[in-house]
């Protein structure tokens, strides 16, 4: 399926239908399901508390020869070992990629405990949309270190292994999630762009690579959001044209939208914004109803011209502004619900604005 067919399904979307960025904070693979479950879209828990392996690095590098990591997710190459177990990796790694056959690249249950009950889910319930989430090239590789100290990135022939490792294991899902009979929404999750320099050539070639990621999963059928949840080059992002872009709110929707011609582009393209509407940062002090009139304020005084407020937001999604793993349960069911709060609050605005019907004509 093409990037511009898979992209009409962003219409199907329900209005600013709820959704997860991904960590619960959750032990129990059972309640962590029963949470993800509740949204609009379903998303697959990943659930770090103890099982570090779940952490966002360490699940997306998962097979690689020579990584370890710590309790904090923090992920480390062994040069020696990448190289002794180099050859017979990329072999596999190209053959994988070259069949389509990729089921022994989706996560193993140390990665992803919920993965396998999750599809299972999926299928069962007949879900029409379901989210599944990986961390993405530019993330992986800037933050994972070789034992030098050295960024992955600049490591020719790791750099690129650790590219086709998540190309592999983002396509593996998502065929996976389609065997399941619904349509993927796939995040990738990129908060290492926050340090996108378009002056760093290397940064330049990574960006190319994350565009040639995006078509390859939606030529799979997957619907494929971006998600950065610090400041970046909204500019650059928005030209990936991942079919959802998603960042926190309060952080950066007004640094966005100051990028008029590239997100005009983007929403030319019938792609769409997910937006991560309640913070997840407990330092904040907020109010929802305050939250979501300042969302409303902000896009009806930036959005590109014929880009109506009820066009872009009878299709927007909603989220926390990132992941919960580090925060209670308890104070993740209470941001879960400030979420349906915000919703209802959003679709009430989008009804407001709708033309209301014409009138029957008076017989007198």
């Amino acid at each position: 399926m093409s990037a511009p067919n898979i992209r009409r399904a962003v219409q199907l979307l329900p209005a600013c239908a709820t959704t997860g960025i991904g960590s619960l904070p959750h032990t129990q693979v059972e309640l962590g399901l029963q949470a993800a479950l509740a949204m609009d879209i379903p998303f697959l828990p990943q659930l770090p508390v103890g099982h570090p392996s779940e952490l966002m690095i360490p699940a997306a590098l998962e097979g690689l020869p020579g990584l370890s990591f710590d309790d904090e997710g923090l992920c480390t190459v062994d040069l020696a070992a990448w190289e002794a177990g180099r050859a017979d990796f990329e072999a596999r790694l190209e053959a994988a990629l070259s069949a389509g056959n990729l089921e022994a690249f989706e996560p193993s249950p140390e990665a992803c405990r919920a993965w396998r009950p999750f599809l299972w889910e999926v299928e069962t319930r007949k879900l029409a949309f379901a989210k599944a989430q990986l961390a993405g090239p530019f993330t992986v590789r800037s933050v994972a270190r070789t034992t030098t100290g050295q960024p992955a990135l600049e490591v020719p022939g790791l750099d690129q292994a650790m590219f086709r490792l998540v190309l592999a294991r983002s396509l593996a899902m998502v065929k996976a999630l389609r065997r399941a009979n619904t349509t993927p929404l796939f995040f990738l999750d990129e908060p290492g762009l926050y340090a996108f320099q378009r002056t760093q050539p290397r940064h330049l070639l990574a960006l190319q690579e994350l565009k040639l990621l995006v078509v390859a999963l939606q030529r799979e059928g997957a619907l494929v959001g971006l998600h950065c949840c610090g400041n970046t080059d909204w500019g650059a992002l928005l030209d990936v044209q991942p079919d959802l872009l998603s960042l926190d709110v309060r952080l950066s929707l007004d640094a966005m939208v100051e990028e008029r011609e590239a997100l005009e582009r983007f929403l030319a393209s019938g792609a769409t914004l997910s937006l991560g509407i309640v913070p997840t940062d407990l330092a904040s002090a907020y109010e929802v109803g305050e939250l979501v009139d300042s969302v409303e304020a902000s896009l009806k005084a930036a959005l590109p011209r014929g880009f109506t407020f009820p066009r872009v937001v009878s299709t927007v999604v909603l989220t926390p502004a990132c992941g919960l793993a580090m925060r209670s349960v308890m104070d993740a069911e209470r941001i879960l619900e400030e979420l349906k709060a915000a919703q209802r609050r959003l679709r009430g605005a989008l009804e407001a604005e709708r033309p209301a019907p014409p009138q029957s004509p008076n017989p007198h």
